[in-house]
């Protein structure tokens, strides 16, 4: 069964997400759960025993898996929804973008306001403004009620609910805050015997302050998420449907089904996955694969939604609808990389998930402490008071305590309030957001952070050799003519009819020989000879009869001497054939009678750039190797033009020889198999990253780890050097907010304040809490703005 993606609401921290990975593990049928803080979405691995044949019979096919675990989340206090992958890509992230946007002014405004009223209490308490009205107690009694029964109240029902679930976050220790303040505010309003003060501005200070906070966070989260907008702004909205002979019509791209007609003008994109049925132009591609030229589009060919028109008219066949085009199966590929974490992320889950318990207990400590002896050992960090004041007026916390309880009451609270599992949480997930994104956009598709940490830390990268540092398709590329007994240089008119004999010949059929003929024949204008009953004869080669003439051959110099009765080959050609062997080449023999025309070799040549590729990643410290299951002279060929040390080449690998290469390479560090992402999975999942290098979009469905679309190797080293800078911000992040935590908690509990009088209130503590969260995302946009990566030289 597919693995599920869910958009899960209400996570704050890296509690939050160990909370919701945990209740999703303990459902049954869910082998493996991965969480996103940044993105707020779950990857959830289900068992495919959830639709055995006993389930179906009973009548349960048709419950969407994703209710129980949506149920199982809502009672731990988050709401989950199915990311439904039906939907048109770029509308669902229109009205995420919508929702988002509301909700963020919104919680702008009010935090605004609840700011703006308590820094008027403050102001008029100290007599800087002339209303008596702004310092009233009992208006900051209902002003506090009304913020936390009305924006405080999602924090406080929250915090409750994951404190019920024994899973406290965020939440908890933001309301324990504001409300232990408001509480203790409100008794000492209620009774003023107890002789406490009050200090109803603090919690609603608190609640702008987090309000506040995390509007600037979703700002700057929202920031993350411009590289899947990018692509999903790639497909167009609406399509231009052809119905029978009449003017064109424009249509919804979500109405569109295969089989349909469209028409594509220059400067449009392609609305989706299409073949050309008529006309030719150059469509340029390098939004999606980052390929700098232009492809030619001719009738028959395939274009991918979100490709570029550049010249002339085109007519398309809808081949797949808009929810399962190239874009749409790409943005998908890396919205689940982004929910699948690295596992230093992990790590820093599992700390953030113990980090609030130890947080309240601190909190509690720090309370006890300032309550009942730490007043009594510095008598001096008590703010002296007037001798006499009444019981229940109104003071601020952080303006100085006049009592333990009031001193302790306020340690405390800034101890739960500055304390940011946010940070931690953020860490990861910010940096590995925004590098899979970035790289998406470059044409580089890495599937999950596990992918991107491996990268960074590679040590060997070994090749395969066809189709990846090879085009994959041979060419001819030297033809010798023995008519006359020799093999020196070709005359034009007796070459041009060796070469078109043996075209007609191979024209019916399929073998890569075979094509690598016709193709240089179509190159030089050849037209096919009139030919009749052609026969090819497997491992061997191909018979005919011209028409009107005598029979022909082309095929293993062997068996066309033996066919045709052809003279022995002279020790001229015998050593010529020998040097194309040595250097790789395959060898064709062309008769015409028992007359041998001539030999052709035909040979895979290395990518233009393959020699550029390999250098940048030698620069990057690696060591390469290539495993090839070709022939030896054809590899050492090639690692010789390539510039590869000899020792570092093997060939006429089998399989299972190439499994045990690269196990015995994973001893010494990390490795990376590189392969064309078709026939070699066995070698790219052996491997500690397997890497695809391909053509065709359908490629980002395959296996790989990580999956370079386009035909062009350079993208493996810009793909490898992101990979580096994204965990250097991880790292840097990391480090950030476990500094700030170490440093601002001793500060909150009071440790500064008997030496130096340094005290953090809540407010403050709320602020400075904020701006970690923040700066750990800022950090990770930096990676928006640094060298670039797959640039568009061709769009």
């Amino acid at each position: 069964m597919a693995p599920l993606l869910l958009e899960v609401d209400g996570m704050k921290c890296g509690g939050c997400v160990r909370a919701v990975e945990q209740r999703l593990l303990a459902q049954p049928g869910v082998r493996q759960a991965s969480v996103n803080l940044l993105t707020r979405t779950a990857w959830v691995g289900l068992d495919p025993s959830l639709l055995a044949p006993d389930r179906l019979a009973a009548g349960e096919a048709s419950v969407d898996p994703a209710l129980a675990l949506v149920d199982a989340l809502v009672t731990v206090g988050f709401t989950a929804r199915r990311r439904d992958g039906d939907d048109p890509v770029r509308e669902r992230l229109r009205q995420r973008q919508q929702r988002s946007w509301w909700q963020q002014w919104r919680q702008l405004l009010v935090a605004l306001l609840l700011l703006l009223l308590s820094a008027a209490g403050h102001l008029a308490e100290a007599g800087s403004l002339p209303q008596p009205w702004l310092a009233d107690i009992r208006l900051h009694a209902l002003l506090a009620t009304a913020a936390l029964a009305g924006p405080g109240r999602p924090i406080l029902r929250g915090g409750w609910q994951a404190a019920l679930a024994g899973m406290p976050g965020m939440d908890t220790l933001v309301g324990l805050g504001m409300a232990s303040a408001y509480l203790a505010s409100l008794v000492a309003f209620l009774w003023p015997a107890v002789g406490w003060q009050c200090f109803f501005n603090e919690p609603v200070m608190l609640l702008g302050f987090v309000l506040l906070g995390r509007f600037l966070e979703e700002r700057a989260r929202f920031r993350t998420g411009r590289a899947l907008e990018e692509l999903a702004a790639l497909q167009p909205d609406t399509a231009l449907l052809l119905l029978g002979e009449g003017e064109p019509r424009p249509v919804r791209v979500g109405a569109l089904r295969p089989g349909d007609r469209l028409r594509l003008l220059p400067g449009d994109r392609v609305p989706v996955d299409g073949r050309v049925l008529a006309g030719e132009s150059a469509v340029d591609v390098s939004s999606l694969t980052g390929e700098p030229l232009p492809l030619q589009a001719t009738p028959g060919s395939e274009l991918a939604a979100g490709s570029l028109n550049l010249e002339a008219r085109l007519e398309l066949e809808v081949l797949r609808p808009g929810s399962q085009s190239a874009v749409a199966r790409i943005i998908r590929l890396v919205e689940q990389a982004q929910a699948r974490k690295a596992p230093i992320q992990g790590l820093a889950d599992r700390m953030a998930g113990r980090f609030t318990p130890l947080v309240l207990a601190l909190a509690a400590a720090t309370f006890l402490f300032w309550w009942q002896w730490g007043t009594r050992l510095w008598p001096q960090v008590l703010m002296a008071g007037p001798s006499v004041h009444l019981h229940g007026g109104h003071r601020s916390l952080g303006m100085g305590a006049e009592t333990p309880l009031a001193l302790a009451l306020q340690l405390s609270i800034a101890v739960l309030v500055v304390a940011c599992p946010c940070a931690l949480g953020l860490a990861t997930p910010t940096a590995i957001t925004v590098g899979t994104g970035r790289a998406a956009r470059a044409g580089l598709l890495f599937r999950g952070g596990a992918a991107i940490e491996t990268a960074a830390e590679l040590r060997r990268v070994l090749f395969d050799k066809t189709g990846t540092l090879t085009l994959g398709r041979p060419l001819v590329t030297a033809i010798a003519l023995v008519e006359d007994g020799g093999s020196g240089p070709a005359g034009p008119a007796a070459e041009a009819r060796l070469l078109q004999l043996a075209a007609s010949l191979e024209a019916s059929s399929r073998h890569p020989l075979a094509f690598a003929v016709l193709q240089e024949a179509q190159r030089r204008d050849l037209a096919p000879l009139p030919l009749q009953e052609v026969t090819a004869l497997g491992g061997q080669g191909v018979a005919g009869r011209l028409a009107g003439g005598g029979s022909c051959w082309v095929g293993r110099p062997e068996w066309v001497q033996a066919a045709s009765g052809a003279s022995p080959l002279t020790p001229a050609d015998q050593a010529w054939i020998a040097g194309q062997e040595e250097a790789g080449a395959s060898l064709l023999a062309v008769a015409d009678g028992p007359q041998l025309l001539g030999l052709i070799a035909v040979q895979d040549q290395a990518r233009p750039d393959a020699a550029a590729s390999l250098r940048a990643l030698e620069a990057m410290g690696l060591e390469l190797g290539v495993l090839s299951g070709d022939r030896r002279g054809a590899v050492e060929r090639l690692g010789l033009e390539l510039g590869l040390n000899p020792a570092a080449l093997a060939w006429e690998l089998l399989p299972e020889q190439k499994l045990e290469r690269i196990l015995a390479a994973r001893h010494q560090g990390p490795v990376a198999m590189v392969g064309d992402g078709i026939n070699d999975a066995p070698a790219l999942a052996a491997a500690d990253l397997g890497i695809a290098v391909g053509t065709g979009t359908q490629i980002a469905m395959d296996s790989a780890d990580l999956v370079v679309l386009g035909d062009r190797l350079e993208g493996l080293a810009e793909a490898l050097r992101l990979a580096r800078r994204t965990m250097a911000k991880v790292r840097q992040n990391l480090a950030w907010a476990f500094a700030y935590n170490l440093v601002v908690l001793p500060i909150a509990a009071g440790v500064l304040l008997p030496g130096f009088g340094v005290l953090l209130s809540p407010p403050l503590a709320a602020l400075l809490m904020a701006l970690s969260s923040i700066t750990v995302v800022g950090n990770a946009l930096l990676l928006q703005g640094g060298p670039s990566v797959g640039a568009r030289r061709g769009g």
